[in-house]
């Protein structure tokens, strides 16, 4: 339902009867909440807004906003919680299980097919058709999404796992996610739960073999779980056997202008979604984090439209082994802090990323490749490109996220440029490019007038350049025939001036443009230089 862009129709502060109303609503569609817990999640002094709108099919859904987090959304008269009051509330709903791949897929507007759902061994929660579950990964019983059952628990076993299960209302990273802090699924442990005794039970002689037959494919699908290979049946889409077959399916789609492998191609996407997951989405407050998590809920979704992240296709082939190398180049920290399972517990946020250094020309042919490739570019007008996930948490703000849609070409290449930290490439002969961050100071040379009333020529930065201000006294006190010194600048760390006495920026513009050929737009002051005497 929110898995686009929805239009606001109003928002406005909730009045105190229908606050008192919300929390009469809330404990009877949630009996589960004790009065507590309803006065928690509807408090009665906090500010608390209402906000009408209409999701991309049309439907009117009301959203109730606390603390700037949706909490609660109404449609058609029926209350919902987000998945924001799941995490406060994990045993609201009953919980169904899939694997981290799917997400991706629910997040894109597609509803769970029961092939997809991960059979515990305590069994399936028991639902009705028309009933509101919720939908955790492996490994963490934080809810990811809401749906309603499009059948009953018994008609799912019965049915052999297949077709659809739940119709998706509403999940983590979609629209309606957005809107709030942005936050990521807290890592819970799963329930341990014994499983149930079928014998006892009636029916058990139906439900077993179908059971027995779901954790069979239970096990083949942890098995490929651990490289990155889950099968794509889960979100009824083809099995994996037809997708090796469709090549826009097969991970990388082959460029011919690209003359690396597959596997090096694979292993470029692989550090790429890597640090974009960090770098956007893992904040500090969400370690210790699963691997399996990180994978499902975090770099899955970093990987660009028309582009599968196949782990297995890579040199690395396990999530594991990818993860080792990413500790050895210190960037995160992974521990077993339970028996079989880990998680990545420290993140080297100020660990230099790429560090490549791009000049703005080389800035605009990517972004226009990648704007072309993912065909993003408005059909109908060729100035706009439409803004992707990837695209929007680069260079949109916050307060922007649900109303910029599209910007001109302009615009999009000016704010990817702000985005950029700046940096710059000083190249001696015979010696390696330096590239330095920051923004390159030009050499300035000031005029100032010493207690004695002689006036002094002052030269700053000539380090930045390459140039020794020791040298470049000695040249100057040769050429002007007159005193030079070199002193500390004042209010740099450790860079130095240097002195000469009398007017002397004629010489130094000689020197630092004809001697060193230095660019006149790095050098600035040269206006200064004394004026020749007109003849008579």
């Amino acid at each position: 339902m929110f898995a686009k862009t929805f239009r606001v129709k109003s928002n406005t502060a909730i009045k105190g009867s229908d606050r008192r109303k919300l929390r009469a609503d809330v404990t009877a569609a949630f009996p589960t909440l004790g009065t507590d817990q309803v006065s928690a999640l509807v408090p009665g002094k906090e500010e608390l807004n209402i906000l009408k709108l209409y999701a991309h099919r049309g439907d009117a859904v009301t959203v109730y906003v606390c603390g700037g987090n949706p909490i609660l959304f109404e449609l058609e008269k029926n209350l919902y919680p987000t998945v924001y009051t799941l995490w406060s509330y994990p045993d609201l709903l009953p919980t169904f299980t899939t694997w981290p791949l799917v997400l991706e897929k629910l997040v894109g507007g597609a509803d769970l097919m029961l092939p997809g759902l991960v059979v515990p061994p305590a069994g399936l929660p028991q639902v009705q058709k028309g009933d509101l579950c919720a939908m955790a990964l492996v490994g963490n019983r934080a809810p990811v999404a809401i749906g309603v059952a499009a059948m009953s628990t018994a008609e799912m076993l019965t049915s052999g796992l297949k077709g659809r299960g739940f119709s998706v209302l509403h999940t983590y990273r979609d629209h309606l996610w957005q809107s709030g802090d942005k936050s990521s699924p807290p890592s819970m442990a799963p329930l341990a739960l014994d499983p149930p005794d079928l014998s006892e039970e009636k029916g058990s002689a139906q439900a077993a073999p179908a059971l027995q037959g779901d954790m069979r494919r239970l096990t083949l699908a942890e098995e490929n779980q651990e490289n990155g290979e889950v099968q794509q049946q889960m979100c009824g889409e083809k099995s994996l056997p037809e997708a090796s077959e469709d090549p826009s399916i097969r991970g990388l789609n082959p460029d011919p202008t690209d003359s690396r492998t597959l596997q090096e191609q694979m292993d470029e996407l692989l550090q790429r979604c890597f640090l974009h997951a960090l770098k956007c989405q893992v904040k500090k407050a969400d370690l210790p984090l699963l691997t399996s998590t990180f994978l499902g809920s975090h770099m899955f979704s970093c990987c660009p439209a028309g582009q599968q992240l196949d782990i297995k296709r890579s040199s690395y082939k396990k999530l594991s082994k990818f993860l080792q190398q990413m500790q050895q180049e210190q960037i995160i920290q992974v521990e077993e802090l339970s028996r079989g399972v880990e998680s990545i517990v420290a993140v080297d946020w100020k660990h230099p990323r790429k560090g490549s250094a791009l000049e703005g020309g080389e800035v605009r042919t990517i972004i226009v490749s990648y704007a072309k490739k993912n065909d993003l570019v408005d059909a109908d007008n060729k100035n706009l490109v439409k803004l992707d996930p990837i695209l929007c948490d680069c260079i949109l703000e916050k307060n922007e996220q649900h109303t910029v849609t599209t910007l001109p070409w302009d615009s999009l290449l000016s704010r990817c440029l702000e985005r950029l930290q700046p940096a710059y490439q000083v190249t001696f002969p015979g010696q390696e490019p330096i590239v330095k961050k920051g923004k390159i100071c030009p050499i300035d040379i000031t005029l100032a007038q010493r207690a004695s009333n002689k006036k002094v020529t002052v030269v700053r930065n000539l380090e930045a350049y390459g140039l020794d201000p020791c040298s470049v006294a000695a040249i100057l006190q040769q050429r002007c025939q007159a005193s030079t010194t070199v002193t500390p600048a004042p209010g740099s760390k450790d860079g130095l001036q240097v002195q000469i006495q009398g007017n002397q920026v004629h010489h130094l513009s000689r020197l630092l443009l004809e001697d060193y050929q230095l660019p006149r737009k790095y050098i600035q002051g040269l206006e200064k230089a004394p004026k020749p005497s007109r003849k008579k």
